[in-house]
């Protein structure tokens, strides 16, 4: 695990923070796709949506998510050797909703997903999986950025994304 430190804050800054209403609210402007991580560990598939998706490098190929250290779910999804990042498409917005929800069990019907070649589990009708070896992690604040290496790439189809903005998922619309 990599440990960085934080870089001081200039002098007009020092002491200051950020309201966390006021810091919800300017972060609901910005609009993020949404991916479900999931994976298998000890024959037991678990997931979680995840609106922080980034990629991070070419070369080698590595993308990236956070995930709240207080989640349930981020024990089981570290332990795992590998996962998979299903990119949601437009219409998938009930299962981003479910795979964020507590206390359902999020692989019953209605998901429809099987095992990958390597087990982790790959939700059906998604635009593109990729299957990622675990590469680092960093615990940042109340968070873990994780980075994954990418195995394979599948893209699925040339559908819309979805996204998620002011606490709602919904479509891009492209300008003319």
């Amino acid at each position: 695990m990599t440990e960085t430190l934080p870089a001081p804050l200039p002098a007009p800054l020092a002491g200051r923070s950020v309201d966390d209403a006021e810091f919800r609210r300017a972060l609901a402007v910005h609009a993020a796709g949404v991916v479900v991580i999931t994976a298998q560990t000890d024959g037991i598939p678990v997931g979680l949506t995840a609106t922080s998706f980034s990629s991070v490098s070419l070369d080698p190929p590595l993308v990236s998510f956070y995930v709240n250290q207080e989640s349930s779910t981020w024990p089981l999804l570290r332990a795992a050797d590998h996962f998979a990042v299903n990119v949601l498409a437009a219409d998938q917005a009930e299962l981003a909703a479910r795979f964020a929800s507590k206390d359902v069990d999020r692989f019953a019907p209605p998901t429809r997903w099987s095992p990958g070649p390597l087990g982790a589990p790959l939700l059906r009708d998604v635009t593109a999986h990729l299957l990622c070896l675990p590469y680092d992690q960093v615990e940042v604040g109340d968070h873990t950025l994780v980075v994954g290496l990418v195995a394979e790439a599948d893209v699925r189809g040339p559908g819309h994304p979805l996204l998620y903005h002011r606490g709602r998922f919904g479509r891009f619309i492209a300008h003319p």
